[in-house]
């Protein structure tokens, strides 16, 4: 299954990611982190695409990181 892993310690809360998703997986958390940002968090894993544009989009490099099943990618294309 596609999923997208969140580094929470390294989010700065922007929403950039949540802006751009265009199947609604990424939210924020609601939660502050150890440098006190609220950070995005990964939802509806079944709606995860693997589109890769939470990570395109993110300007902190590491935060997101994307996990795409071949299969499921497969099937979009």
């Amino acid at each position: 299954m596609n999923h997208v892993r969140v580094r929470d310690d390294e989010c700065k809360g922007c929403a950039v990611c949540v802006s751009v998703c265009p199947k609604n997986c990424l939210v924020m958390s609601g939660k502050l982190n150890v440098k006190g940002y609220d950070y995005v968090q990964f939802v509806h894993a079944e709606a995860c695409t693997a589109c890769g544009l939470c990570f395109l989009n993110c300007p902190e490099p590491g935060a997101l990181t994307v996990f795409g099943n071949k299969e499921s990618s497969r099937d979009e294309l």
